[in-house]
């Protein structure tokens, strides 16, 4: 191989990802190593995938739609098709986030409220116990 490659454990060093994490990409066919003998070998291109997957991942993209995107950069239209449906993605993924970020929000203001409810008896109960007592 002419251009220079990385073994798993280089890749996983470079990337924070476990040996198991590559297969895994490997066996959806999210990544595609040379191989020589048992030694997988990735190149520039495996590299540049891998950290498009791994933002995908922490955007909440699913690995199909991961795949496909991925596939789509071969269209042969300089990435017009493959850009376009990950903006669209990227647009009702955005949109489910901020969805659960007020649910989120809603959900902390009622357990701050159930909190202080629960406070305000346990004092109101210790300050009857202390006056009894």
């Amino acid at each position: 191989m002419t251009e220079e490659t990385l073994t798993i454990r280089e890749m996983c060093d470079a990337f924070g990802v476990t040996p198991r994490t590559l297969r895994f990409y490997e066996a959806k066919e999210l990544l595609f190593p040379h191989r020589e003998g048992q030694k997988r070998l990735f190149t520039k291109r495996d590299r540049a995938r891998l950290k498009l997957i791994l933002r995908g991942k922490r955007f909440g993209f699913s690995l199909e739609e991961i795949r496909q995107l991925l596939d789509l950069y071969h269209v042969g239209d300089q990435q017009l098709t493959q850009l376009t449906r990950t903006v669209e993605i990227g647009r009702d993924r955005l949109a489910d986030m901020e969805r659960q970020r007020e649910e989120l929000t809603e959900a902390i203001e009622d357990l701050k409220e159930q909190l202080q409810w629960g406070e305000d008896a346990v004092a109101a109960m210790a300050a009857k116990e202390k006056a009894a007592g």
